[in-house]
């Protein structure tokens, strides 16, 4: 059976993409990371209620804590409020640098190990927050240095289906494929209820109102 490396953040963007790998039919290896952001063991708890729920075994969690130790953004460091002031034309301070770029290394290790096929990862361009490494164009160049940097026989797709989608058309992909929204977890700020004020929140209830569903999570700040 043909593999495939989720990495899988307990998101809705996250979780449609391990749908369609499932669908595609690939044996799926999920990887979630964590790195002491705010909403870690949030983020957590869905990962693996999601990976319950898709049947996904293969599973494993990895501590990337330096990333917090690099610092630099506001969902690692408390210091920092988080952004509330809309979705603009600058990159917010929820942008971890580099992040994905780290992700997708590991993932490609993994891969390479496991010998798996593809790496899918929900990085939207679109309808995003701005983050650099969400473009096509990066996804690209790290696809090319991963086939260079492992062994001859290792060929490795990185896999983006939502790249080019808004988060209307992510919703009303999930409701179609039976994503599992409702396990799903975007707040960058809070764990007992999503405050519906980042910017993570902003988009994901845009998308639900432009895509005429109604997102079954809890918000703190929704009447």
């Amino acid at each position: 059976m043909k593999k495939a490396v989720c990495i899988m953040s307990g998101g809705m963007d996250s979780t449609l993409c391990a749908v369609m790998a499932k669908r595609e039919g690939y044996e799926i290896m999920a990887l979630h990371f964590d790195y002491e952001q705010r909403t870690m063991r949030r983020e957590k708890m869905a990962f693996e209620q999601i990976c319950d729920r898709l049947g996904i075994k293969k599973r494993l969690n990895l501590d990337v804590s330096f990333i917090a130790d690099i610092g630099g953004n506001a969902l690692t460091d408390k210091n920092l409020a988080v952004s509330k002031d809309g979705l603009g034309d600058e990159i917010p301070n929820t942008y971890v640098p580099f992040r994905n770029g780290i992700f997708i290394s590991i993932a490609a290790a993994l891969a390479e190990k496991e010998g798996a096929q593809a790496i899918y990862i929900g990085v939207v361009e679109e309808d995003s927050s701005g983050y650099p490494d969400c473009k096509g164009e990066f996804i690209e160049c790290m696809n090319a240095a991963i086939n260079v940097g492992t062994a001859p026989e290792t060929k490795i797709k990185i896999v983006t289906p939502l790249v080019n989608l808004s988060k209307a058309d992510i919703v009303a992909k999930s409701l179609e494929f039976g994503s599992p929204l409702e396990l799903t977890w975007s707040c960058y700020e809070r764990e007992d209820e999503a405050c519906g004020l980042c910017d993570s929140c902003r988009l994901r209830l845009r998308g639900f109102e432009r895509a005429g569903a109604k997102d079954k999570i809890k918000y703190a700040n929704l009447s």
